[in-house]
């Protein structure tokens, strides 16, 4: 296909960009992804034994609002939140753990609680000293998170988009160059250089946005976790599995988890999407594990694996 025919089809132009949510083609529309966020398949699926904790965290919290110390988002602020381990793990170079989406990720009734997770793995000795670093996505400068009326705002929505959907090196640049030089400078730790003991996650878009990083910069994250990863034709993911069939085999060990009850949506069948990329994973040689469960778009399976999946990504 020609440059002047993929134009002319519109395959240049992300759907979101060009149609509301409410926007039906086939009598069908991307709103119908709510129905996938908790389905029966999910019922069956608790937080990971380790999730649960007696008293307060032995790490710490550290957390930033209306952080705005970007230069590849410029004028956007966002939360930044950081757990650390117990100070008397602090001093060498720590693993570190980037989860995007991060509320979700660290909400201590959540699906997810990786602080818990992370201080109890480390308290049982079977995970090194890990930072984690939670970043949610940017909202532009003179929005709100929501308006009246609507959850959420459609032009933060817009936002995440950008920055988790594109298949462009923005966001690894963004961690790389504003975000943890940050975290480093104002906690004053040491992350490891190690892209063995980096690990990028996240859910949704923010599980192709993991992949997407380490597709870019596998020097500097060599580890990939992604729950329910939007490998569909929001802005190109859809192209991952061909890219990973035909480019030489990257040091990336990926985690991959999806559903039964996955969204299905105009701009692609999750489910179908992320068996095509462990499809791809295998074929090219890669260290990879897929699970593939009953439940839908959300955290509940991811949850129920977390402390099993850490143990994976982080082993020799």
């Amino acid at each position: 296909m020609n440059v002047k025919t993929f134009q002319e089809l519109g395959l240049d132009q992300a759907w979101g960009d060009l149609h509301d949510m409410d926007y039906q083609v086939n009598g069908r529309a991307n709103i119908e992804i709510r129905e996938s966020l908790a389905t029966v398949g999910d019922e069956h699926y608790h937080p990971c034994p380790e999730a649960y904790r007696e008293g307060e965290l032995r790490g710490t919290m550290h957390v930033f609002n209306d952080w705005d110390h970007v230069s590849i988002f410029a004028g956007t602020r966002r939360r930044l939140a950081v757990y650390l381990p117990p100070e008397s793990a602090v001093r060498g170079p720590l693993n570190l753990l980037i989860c995007n989406d991060g509320e979700g990720y660290r909400f201590d009734k959540g699906a997810i609680r990786a602080p818990a997770v992370l201080d109890n793995l480390f308290a049982a000795g079977e995970l090194g000293p890990t930072a984690a670093v939670f970043v949610m996505p940017g909202i532009p400068d003179g929005f709100d998170a929501t308006v009246p009326g609507q959850l959420p705002n459609p032009v933060v929505n817009r936002q995440r988009s950008v920055e988790y959907d594109s298949c462009t090196p923005a966001y690894g640049e963004f961690l790389l160059e504003d975000v943890l030089p940050f975290v480093e400078r104002e906690l004053g730790i040491t992350l490891t250089t190690d892209a063995g003991r980096r690990a990028v996650c996240g859910i949704s878009s923010g599980g192709i946005c993991a992949f997407n990083a380490a597709w870019h910069f596998p020097g500097s994250f060599g580890r990939v976790i992604s729950h329910c990863g939007s490998f569909v034709n929001i802005r190109g993911a859809h192209n991952f599995p061909y890219l990973i069939r035909s480019t030489p085999r990257k040091p990336i060990r990926v985690f991959l988890q999806s559903g039964e009850l996955d969204a299905d949506i105009v701009t692609g069948s999750w489910s179908l999407a992320n068996q095509q990329m462990a499809a791809a994973l295998d074929f090219a040689g890669y260290d990879y594990r897929f699970e593939f469960g009953t439940g839908g778009h959300n955290l509940r399976h991811g949850g129920a694996l977390f402390a099993d999946t850490l143990r994976w990504i982080f082993r020799p």
